[in-house]
């Protein structure tokens, strides 16, 4: 079998299985691979507004107390203070999903209790960034938490 094996067939041989190799890393890695989306399709527009983004979070860790958030099985609850005296009782709040922007949650509810609650139901698996916004006396504030949701 092997007395008409010359170099060449080997050399043959050696880049056959080369080129195998580099397509199945390539089939390989490409299955594996996420979303790589933009966090915002108006970047250059909201880098230009970033200081009140800055000016904002500022305002909150320059507060005494701040709000506080929780994880239970029913979901994700943000606690304000009662030192906190909202503009009209309102809270906006942006669940962004690091991965997939079609997860992403922004809404502005009225405030029960002091709470903030997203339930359990529109929550998938996975890591978020809980963004809260808000106002007093017309000073905006904002508060960043880095959450991970798991299926409890």
């Amino acid at each position: 079998m092997f007395k008409n094996f010359t170099w060449g067939h080997g050399v043959a041989t050696a880049l056959g299985l080369f080129i195998l190799f580099i397509l199945s890393l390539i089939f390989f890695f490409t299955r594996s691979w996420q979303n790589a989306e933009l966090v915002s399709t108006n970047y250059y527009q909201d880098e230009l507004m970033y200081q009140e983004v800055i000016d904002a979070k500022n305002n909150a860790d320059a507060l005494k107390e701040q709000p506080s958030y929780n994880q239970t099985a029913e979901g994700i609850t943000v606690e304000f203070p009662s030192t906190i005296a909202l503009d009209r009782n309102t809270v906006e709040f942006t669940l962004f999903r690091t991965d997939d922007a079609k997860l992403d949650i922004n809404k502005q509810v009225a405030l029960k209790n002091n709470l903030l609650q997203i339930p359990a139901a529109v929550l998938i698996p996975g890591s978020y960034t809980l963004k809260v916004q808000w106002s007093q006396q017309g000073k905006p504030y904002q508060i960043d938490y880095d959450i991970l949701w798991k299926v409890r």
